[in-house]
């Protein structure tokens, strides 16, 4: 069964989350091939990566990289990346690859 899958890209400047990129892929299989083809396609998926705004706060300022980790050590990113989620329309707890991107590099694994 095909299942929409992502590689989302936080965009990092001066320790400020200033953007997300996205790519979506249909793919079938396990959960561990589809990470590794995620994986695999990181740095030529950034080229073509839709861009979406990072959340700003009340002044317009945008999230410093550290409150963001705070809320992924929650579970709690997911709640950011809803115009992402909403765009590419998929369902509850996709499976996602994020991959941060620090002033200008690409930090896959």
């Amino acid at each position: 069964m095909n299942e929409t899958i992502l590689n989302i890209y936080l965009i990092i400047n001066n320790n400020y989350v200033e953007e997300f990129r996205a790519v979506g892929y249909e793919k079938e299989g396990g959960d561990d091939n589809k990470i590794h083809f995620l994986k695999n396609r990181v740095n030529e998926d950034f080229k073509t990566a839709y861009k979406f705004d990072a959340p700003k706060n009340k002044k317009g300022e945008f999230m410093k990289y550290h409150k963001f980790a705070k809320l992924e050590k929650q579970g709690m990113q997911f709640q950011l990346f809803e115009e992402i989620f909403s765009h590419f329309s998929v369902p509850e707890n996709p499976l996602i690859c994020v991959t941060p991107v620090v002033d200008g590099k690409i930090l896959s694994s």
